[in-house]
């Protein structure tokens, strides 16, 4: 295991001494569809450990006997960890699905009846129970512009303002 854009400047060998627990969140404003756009990257093995913990069954994230069993076990998990606010209210946000790139599993969201984000709330706790060292990186995008953060268990909330 190791955190994707580390092993741009580290050898593979060097995840197998020194494991990175890291998830990545990117939420995007879209203005002309009044939507935010949610996608969360997460190593598929933390991810199908997380599953099996949380809800005491067999899980196989990249070959699943049964997709929309899985699907429910990744949406209610997402919905119980990742929560977004946006200019004091809480979004309803929306599993769309997930698939496996590599070593991560992306899984996307989208809450949509959002026409303006000037504050944007996050509590993001993915993987907080299973890894003591486990790091959250946020990116928010709002009219283009960019805001990034980076929570370490076991803070789990951040805030953006545009």
């Amino acid at each position: 295991m190791g955190l994707l854009l580390c092993k741009w400047f580290m050898p593979a060998w060097f995840s197998l001494f020194h494991p990175f627990f890291v998830s990545v969140t990117e939420i995007k404003h879209d203005a002309a569809k009044k939507e935010l756009q949610v996608s969360c990257r997460i190593f598929y093995d933390d991810l199908e450990n997380a599953l099996k913990t949380h809800y005491k069954t067999p899980v196989d994230i990249l070959h699943p006997a049964n997709r929309k069993s899985v699907d429910a076990l990744v949406a209610d998990y997402l919905g119980k960890h990742l929560l977004i606010s946006v200019d004091g209210k809480t979004v309803v946000v929306k599993y769309l699905g997930y698939q496996i790139e590599e070593e991560a599993a992306w899984c996307y969201l989208v809450a949509e009846a959002v026409p303006a984000a000037k504050q944007v709330q996050v509590k993001d706790d993915i993987l907080y129970n299973e890894h003591a060292e486990q790091i959250n990186m946020i990116h928010v995008i709002v009219g283009g512009e960019r805001k990034s953060t980076k929570l370490d268990n076991p803070a789990a909330a951040a805030s953006f303002s545009f």
